[in-house]
């Protein structure tokens, strides 16, 4: 009888141990995935930093031959300094999209001389810019990805379970203009 009591005591304390095990091994994973977001948001911020600069270098070799407003060169500084602030997908999408529309006027006004299409430093510029986009897009795709995984464990027992307890929410899926358009042609 007692010794029925013990193996029936340690079949409960190896069951309470799985469990906890477990439990934390999906903590875990979810505390990986959502460290894996955040390195690859920064990772975003930055190529979009990147992207301005090369945008402002751009306008800056541009600006003799096409006027750019002082509300452009303003618009980009701003966007700068808020680019490594930007804690949200939201605030990144907005960056994104502002950058995008600024990087299209440009190309608009190069278009329209075509001294500025033969120039080496807007080629180089432009393919910097053409890198960069393919980088961000990386990103992004890395990022929903690891969103993706995320969010599907939040929807999944026991998963579920574990996130309920712990306070993990769904989190947004980075989402550019270039999903819906077509990203901006940089040829020449």
């Amino acid at each position: 009888m007692s010794l029925l009591l013990i193996v029936i005591g340690l079949i409960i304390i190896l069951v309470i141990l799985g469990i906890v095990i477990y439990s934390i091994s999906i903590y875990n994973r979810f505390q990986t995935l959502k460290n894996g977001a955040e390195a690859t948001l920064g990772q975003i911020r930055v190529a979009l930093k990147k992207r301005l600069d090369m945008i402002n270098q751009l306008v800056e070799s541009v600006k003799s031959y096409a006027s750019f407003e002082k509300e452009t060169l303003t618009k980009i500084t701003e966007l700068r300094s808020s680019v490594l602030k930007a804690n949200t997908t939201e605030d990144i999408q907005n960056i994104e999209r502002e950058s995008r529309n600024i990087l299209g006027n440009i190309l608009v006004a190069v278009e329209n001389y075509p001294e500025l299409k033969t120039s080496e430093t807007v080629k180089e510029l432009m393919n910097a810019i053409r890198e960069i986009e393919d980088e961000i897009a990386r990103h992004r795709y890395t990022y929903n990805n690891i969103v993706q995984e995320y969010n599907t464990k939040i929807d999944l027992f026991p998963s579920n379970i574990i996130a309920n307890i712990f306070g993990f929410r769904k989190m947004d899926y980075l989402q550019f203009e270039e999903d819906i358009y077509e990203r901006p042609k940089i040829n020449f």
